[in-house]
């Protein structure tokens, strides 16, 4: 696909405003936060949008609430989840304590189990696997426990279980629209899946295959999962070039192995003839999409599903109505748009 060294320049033409590198972190705890609390916001019909732009919902009994927070991993994009916990329980006067499960669920039921015994006040969870998060649920319910999953949809959520998220199946669909636009509806797609236990990947896989099917000139020729993890998209794409068959697009579920995608077609000397995509809008992403190497992402407010998971715990425990699904919009991110979205 000859397109893409154009489409390289056009990026770096477009790109007018500098774009700061990511802000990650691998630590696997944050300290807890407290502050003074702002007005609550009347809870909205399901789907609602999250609050994260409004002020912070505050304790009506005036207690200094105490959350527990568990992660599967703080990568780079989930980092940014927690920092937006932490801010909005700062806002708050609320304190929470954020903690990774290390990728096992196994850990992450402990972590919960802890929370319990230590009478947290709320739990926050964004599970590893979406598919074993019944025994976390069942263990915060018989407590007594207001809990909220946020950023991975469990598959099966009992009434009183908010989920603060966004709609994966239209990320998948506005990253594969675009590359599908930019490609000229012609071209052999791979995809890059993250864990398939997780909702997020399912769905983002069926919006990019859903899109593909719609043009009679693409196909999707190969599919594996890389875990959301750089390393793996970079070994997966590498032996997928090694097999000879042309590949044109690659459309990734996440930034992180849509990056790893990108330094094995650098290292292969074919990025000029491929047309990448990712979701996240990471700032290692943009980053890539100032230097003409990523075509597209899909913008995922990480800070924004954190407050609204903060807020939704707050309602809770207030005993106000919280809808059973919070969406937080996904936005199309180019290089037409992309200094919108640094240090986002």
């Amino acid at each position: 696909m000859a397109i893409k060294h154009g489409l390289k320049v056009g990026a770096l033409l477009l790109a007018t405003s500098s774009l700061f590198a990511a802000c990650s972190s691998s630590s696997t705890t944050t300290t807890p936060t407290t502050a003074p609390a702002a007005a609550s916001k009347p809870a909205s019909a399901a789907p609602a949008p999250a609050a994260g732009g409004n002020a912070a919902v505050k304790p009506k009994d005036g207690k200094a609430l105490k959350i527990g927070v568990t992660f599967p991993i703080l990568d780079q994009f989930l980092q940014k989840v927690a920092d937006g916990i932490s801010a909005r329980a700062k806002e708050a006067g609320v304190e929470v304590n954020i903690q990774a499960a290390q990728e096992k669920t196994d850990i992450q039921l402990g972590q919960v189990e802890t929370f319990i015994a230590n009478k947290v006040d709320a739990i926050i969870v964004v599970p590893v696997d979406t598919d074993a998060a019944g025994p976390m649920t069942a263990k915060a319910q018989a407590a007594g426990i207001p809990l909220v999953y946020v950023n991975r949809k469990p598959s099966d959520l009992p009434a009183g279980v908010p989920y603060v998220g966004s709609d994966s199946l239209l990320s998948g669909n506005l990253e594969m629209g675009e590359l599908a636009k930019l490609a000229g509806g012609k071209g052999n797609v791979v995809i890059l899946q993250g864990d398939p236990a997780n909702e997020a990947a399912v769905l983002r896989t069926k919006g990019c295959e859903d899109t593909v099917a719609k043009n009679p000139g693409m196909k999707v020729i190969k599919k594996q999962a890389g875990n959301w993890q750089r390393d793996k998209g970079l070994a997966i794409m590498e032996t997928w070039l090694q097999s000879g068959d042309q590949i044109d697009i690659v459309c990734a579920n996440n930034d992180e192995m849509a990056l790893g995608a990108i330094q094995a077609l650098k290292a292969a000397n074919k990025l000029d003839k491929v047309l990448v995509g990712g979701v996240d809008a990471t700032g290692d992403a943009l980053a890539a999409m100032k230097a003409g190497e990523l075509e597209v992402t899909v913008f995922q407010d990480a800070k924004g599903q954190g407050a609204g998971g903060v807020d939704a715990a707050v309602k809770l425990y207030n005993k106000d109505t919280v809808p059973a699904y919070v969406d937080v919009p996904y936005v199309l991110v180019t290089p037409a748009n992309m200094a919108e979205f640094a240090n986002r």
